[in-house]
């Protein structure tokens, strides 16, 4: 009989590597059905926490956060959407030119999770489509229940939940949790609130790691 494993997704939807991340944690446990099943629970990381309203430009951004400069931006984006395309997902630099704002995503995430749990994951890998395939603005509160709707969930409640501020403590006091824990960057994969994977990992580095820890 599969063991069922608690894992803690800690990200942000404005990450390239949490969405390699994802999208690599997905195949390893795909590759592991049968030995190995999760129950996914996303958690709040915000990279830019004071983004001000209307965004920044990514590549003004990235140059002054990280000190990069042209080159180095250039190459560091080739490399991600290399990995993306490898496991299956989209990266386009030229569609997404600015980057947003991301409490309101988490609220929604938050929202997903207390009232359809089983709608987290897919509004999570939504959102990372939107944001890095599409370059929509997921600080946009109709575009942000547009996204609820595609995946199954009630729009009207969706904007309710964003428009009424709901779900803004307990995203905060996430946030906090984790920080507290040690977490400064992401993603960062917890499994079983005790095991620490760190980053963007191939496949096979979260198939090694769950089979061990599964097998504890």
């Amino acid at each position: 009989m599969p063991k069922t494993l608690r894992i803690d997704f800690v990200s942000d939807v404005v990450c390239p590597w949490c969405a390699v991340g994802l999208a690599s944690l997905e195949l390893a446990l795909r590759r592991l059905q049968g030995e190995v099943e999760a129950e996914l629970h996303f958690q709040p990381f915000e990279l830019d926490p004071d983004m001000p309203a209307g965004g920044m430009d990514v590549a003004e951004n990235l140059k002054r956060k990280y000190g990069m400069d042209d080159a180095q931006l250039a190459e560091n984006q080739a490399r991600i959407r290399e990995r993306g395309a490898e496991l299956g997902f989209t990266f386009d630099f030229n569609a997404r030119s600015r980057t947003w704002n991301t409490f309101d995503a988490h609220r929604l995430l938050h929202w997903a999770a207390v009232e359809a749990p089983e709608r987290q994951l897919p509004l999570k890998r939504a959102l990372l489509v939107a944001n890095f395939s599409e370059g929509l603005d997921i600080s946009d509160r109709t575009v942000l229940a547009e996204i609820a709707a595609g995946v199954g969930l009630d729009a009207q409640r969706a904007r309710a939940v964003l428009d009424g501020g709901e779900f803004a403590d307990a995203v905060r006091a996430a946030e906090q949790f984790f920080q507290n824990l040690g977490i400064r960057s992401v993603p960062a994969v917890i499994v079983e609130r005790r095991h620490l994977i760190s980053g963007g990992q191939p496949p096979e580095v979260f198939e090694r790691a769950l089979r061990e820890i599964a097998a504890q």
